[in-house]
């Protein structure tokens, strides 16, 4: 028996002694994707999966409603904008960390602090803050160095950690992605959430316990979470198929028939606001591992599009993804602030105009070039990569295809170690920019080009996103985002594939609401 489902059974025969906590019937939810959160420090690495998981046990100032996506109160109960520069909250009362201590303004000024610091990857969501400030013990002040209509969307990504407990465990500082140093906070938590982090053993299993003195009140009624990460998609749907787990976030496209039939079993679906697409090395004078010597293919856009017009997206899209992707031209998601139908247009899949491209270019019999993915992390991207080094190689391009991890994956790609990648980007702020600064923005401080590891630079796309940050015409703002969309696919400075359309496989006796930005609300899941 495989020894993930084995760890399972024991768990659930655990879980199953256990009485009710706090006049509740226990009830435990068990759950399985393909990779594991890879820290529990909160401001070091800006993944969806363990943001998702994450919210849970650290709550943040605001977050989405689940069915209207608009931002409502947490931590904070109040907010107005004192002037176009200021906005004061005002914070919950009565709030207590797990540990026992109360929650203020000192941590919160702290919490926002630390997500600017050096080594966080979340200063994409402090865009545009230049201080805060503490008013009393609960308010604070979040000055931004211009007006920002998107500060509150932002705030949603910011959670928030005791002060007093990072200062004591000698976690002040975000652990760095870049580096295999751990801080306490990497391996243990301290929140103010819904549920406890009672266990984590990376890659094999997480297990969060009902926090019984939580400020809220939960629609749902799990009293524990077991989450069980396995890679083999096979092993996961044979857990659900079997009973063993309640719920797959990332089921196999082949299996989804077969679940939809099962009397026991349902599907739920809809686009995720992500977009998947592959990220090029245009800064290297060189590319290493390559045959061409003394220069770099990808700096030419003759290459580039040559490269994104072999791409037959949509025989992917029907056959390696069985539905599972919306093929696009857009960097962004359908949902997306900025997105128009133009930018979503895809250049066509051309093999004879990808090779006069190419010829054009001075590289008529093609290239060598190193090309990595992901092989946990999106669906059926491993074999997305496979698929498209075979329509590569059709125009001499030979992509020497090399699949990692997530955990180690994303460290590597952020050391500026790829030469083409792939890459899929949700959008949390729901807001373009938000894609924009992270990915096609020149590298430098406060975010900007945190993930732009292809180190793609254009002062005219810079220009754009520094003026859509401080736009406060909205109209006008939506159109300068709509302008720096275009460019970037003009530039091709990445080659988008598609938006990933997201299943959610479960027993039929599981309730839960499917978000467009693939993470469960853990105040709303029901076992019934």
């Amino acid at each position: 028996m495989n020894s993930h489902v084995l760890n399972l059974r024991l768990a659930v025969l655990s879980a199953a002694l256990v009485m009710g906590v706090g006049g509740l019937q226990a009830k435990t939810f068990k759950w399985t994707s393909a990779s594991d959160i890879p820290t529990w420090d909160i401001h070091s690495q800006n993944n969806a999966l363990a943001n998702g998981i994450h919210a849970s046990v650290y709550e943040s100032l605001v977050y989405y409603n689940s069915k209207t996506f608009k931002p409502e109160p947490i931590l904070a109960t109040t907010w107005k904008q004192v002037t176009p520069t200021q906005l004061r909250i005002n914070l919950r009362t009565g709030v207590k960390f797990h540990d026992g201590s109360a929650f203020s303004a000192d941590d919160a000024v702290f919490s926002i602090e630390r997500a600017m610091s050096k080594t966080s990857n979340f200063g994409i969501y402090a865009q545009g803050i230049d201080k805060v400030v503490k008013v009393d013990a609960n308010t604070i002040d979040i000055f931004t160095k211009d007006a920002n209509p998107v500060l509150l969307n932002q705030l949603t990504e910011l959670r928030m950690m005791s002060k007093a407990w990072a200062e004591k465990n000698n976690s002040t500082s975000p652990k760095d992605i870049k580096t295999q140093e751990e801080n306490f906070a990497h391996r243990n938590a301290n929140g103010t959430g819904p549920f406890v982090l009672k266990e984590w053993q990376p890659d094999q299993k997480l297990v969060l316990t009902r926090n019984a003195n939580w400020w809220g009140k939960a629609d749902g009624n799990v009293t524990e979470v077991i989450y069980t990460p396995v890679k083999a998609v096979a092993t996961r749907m044979a857990a659900l198929l079997s009973g063993e787990v309640d719920f797959v976030l990332d089921p196999s496209p082949q299996d989804l028939p077969r679940v939809r039939a099962e009397g026991n079993l349902k599907v739920i679906d809809g686009i995720e606001n992500r977009t998947i697409f592959f990220g090029m090395d245009q800064f290297r004078s060189e590319l290493p591992g390559s045959n061409i010597k003394g220069k770099n293919p990808l700096k030419d856009q003759r290459v580039r599009k040559a490269l994104y017009q072999a791409i037959d997206m949509n025989t992917i899209a029907r056959v390696t993804l069985r539905g599972l992707g919306q093929p696009t031209g857009a960097l962004v998601a359908p949902q997306v602030n900025g997105w128009t139908d133009a930018v979503h247009k895809r250049y066509p899949f051309d093999v004879g105009a990808a090779q006069k491209l190419l010829a054009d270019a001075g590289y008529k019999d093609g290239f060598e070039v190193d090309f990595a993915c992901p092989n946990n992390r999106y669906i059926n991207d491993e074999q997305i990569c496979q698929a498209v080094t075979a329509m590569w190689a059709r125009i001499g391009v030979k992509a020497k295809l090399r699949t990692l991890p997530l955990v180690t994956y994303f460290p590597m790609i952020q050391r500026y170690e790829a030469s083409i990648y792939m890459l899929g980007w949700g959008v949390p702020t729901f807001d373009a920019l938000y894609s924009l600064q992270s990915l096609v923005r020149s590298v430098g401080a406060g975010g900007d080009g945190n993930y732009n590891v292809g180190r793609y630079s254009n002062p005219q796309m810079d220009a754009l996103v520094e003026r859509t940050k401080k736009e406060t015409d909205l109209k006008l703002r939506t159109e300068l985002l709509t302008k720096a969309l275009a460019l970037q696919n003009e530039d091709v400075a990445h080659i988008p594939l598609h938006n990933q359309v997201i299943p959610w496989a479960m027993k039929k006796n599981i309730d839960v609401v499917h978000r467009a930005d693939n993470r469960l609300d853990w105040r709303m899941i029901k076992v019934n």
